[in-house]
């Protein structure tokens, strides 16, 4: 099935996670944003670490296969105090984007903050604001409620808005810093 991506463009948007992963799916036709499909894949009743990761290359396949998105968009990790879950968090993202690159589907990631800001105008906006204004844009009634689905649907809205650019800057430390003083002990 062939498509003129210079027409339409189908975006899967995740957001990586060890016990819920979300997913959101948008069809972008010029400047016409369509939902297709969003939510979340189950984790937290597989028993060890490798089946989950298992299961979301499995799922993930099961989504790119169905819907032959032309890009996926994730969210990055976030700097975390606890490394054994960074560690966990940094495998599903890459089991994720395995599971996009062996379809051959470019990848682009996002900061939390990049995402928030792109869909509510502020970077530091809760998640069910987000939610709170992906039903206004992309017009549905119901939240699912997991937010990691609407995260995972900000992220691909997200992608849209950038162009498909990440917009990564190589800041410092002393910048990181300043801007997260709650973390300096």
């Amino acid at each position: 099935m062939s498509k003129d991506t210079s027409l339409e463009k189908i975006i899967l948007g995740l957001d990586p996670g060890t016990s819920v992963m979300g997913y959101g799916l948008i069809k972008v036709k010029k400047q016409d944003i369509k939902l297709l499909q969003f939510g979340v894949i189950h984790l937290s009743k597989y028993a060890s670490h490798e089946l989950k990761l298992k299961k979301i290359f499995e799922r993930i396949i099961g989504i790119v296969d169905d819907y032959h998105p032309d890009e996926v968009a994730l969210e990055a990790p976030f700097f975390g105090k606890n490394v054994q879950s960074m560690l966990k968090l940094g495998r599903a993202q890459g089991v994720a984007m395995a599971a996009a690159l062996s379809r051959e589907i470019p990848i682009t990631e996002y900061a939390p903050k990049k995402v928030k800001q792109s869909v509510t105008g502020n970077g530091n906006a809760s998640k069910e604001q987000v939610a709170a204004m992906l039903k206004t844009l992309l017009k549905f009634n119901d939240a699912p409620k997991l937010l990691d689905a609407t995260d995972a649907l900000a992220v691909a809205l997200c992608h849209h808005y950038q162009g498909g650019k990440s917009q990564q800057s190589s800041k410092s430390w002393k910048a990181f810093l300043s801007e997260n003083p709650g973390r300096i002990k």
